[in-house]
C-alpha cells in the first residue's frame, strides 16, 4: 500500500504561481511512477502530468511549458509547479501513484491522494 496526502493548493489570480506537494508513506516511493490529475466541476478527471522512478516526464497539452513535475526520492515526496495559471486551471488536484510505466490514463493508476483545491482568479 502507499498513501498519499497532497498539499499547497490555494486561491491565486491568474498569472500566479503555486506549487504542490505530494508526500508519500509506505512501499518504496522511488519504485513508483507518480501522476498527477485534476477534476473541475462537472468534468471528468483529467491527466496533468507523470513522472517515472528515472525522472522522464509527460504532460498534458494544456499545461505543457507552464506545468513543471519533479520528484525526490530522498523525501518521498513529488511536486507540481504550476506558473502562469489560469481561470481553467481550477480544479481539484490529485496526485497518484502506480507500480509500472509512464501512463496518462486515471485508470491506470493504483494509489490516490485526497485532492487539494487550486483555484485561478480572473
Amino acid at each position: 500500500q502507499v498513501q498519499l496526502v497532497e498539499s499547497g493548493g490555494g486561491l491565486v489570480q491568474a498569472g500566479g504561481s503555486l506549487r504542490l506537494s505530494c508526500a508519500a508513506s509506505g512501499r518504496t516511493f522511488s519504485n513508483y511512477v507518480m501522476g498527477w490529475f485534476r477534476q473541475a466541476p462537472g468534468k471528468e478527471r483529467e491527466f496533468v502530468a507523470a513522472i517515472s522512478w528515472g525522472g522522464n516526464t509527460r504532460y498534458a497539452d494544456s499545461v505543457r511549458g507552464r506545468f513543471t513535475i519533479s520528484r525526490d526520492n530522498a523525501k518521498n515526496t513529488v511536486y507540481l509547479q504550476m506558473n502562469s495559471l489560469k481561470p481553467e486551471d481550477t480544479a481539484v488536484y490529485y496526485c497518484a501513484a502506480r507500480a509500472y510505466g509512464l501512463a496518462l490514463s486515471v485508470d491506470a493508476y493504483d494509489y490516490w491522494g485526497q485532492g487539494t483545491q487550486v483555484t485561478v482568479s480572473s
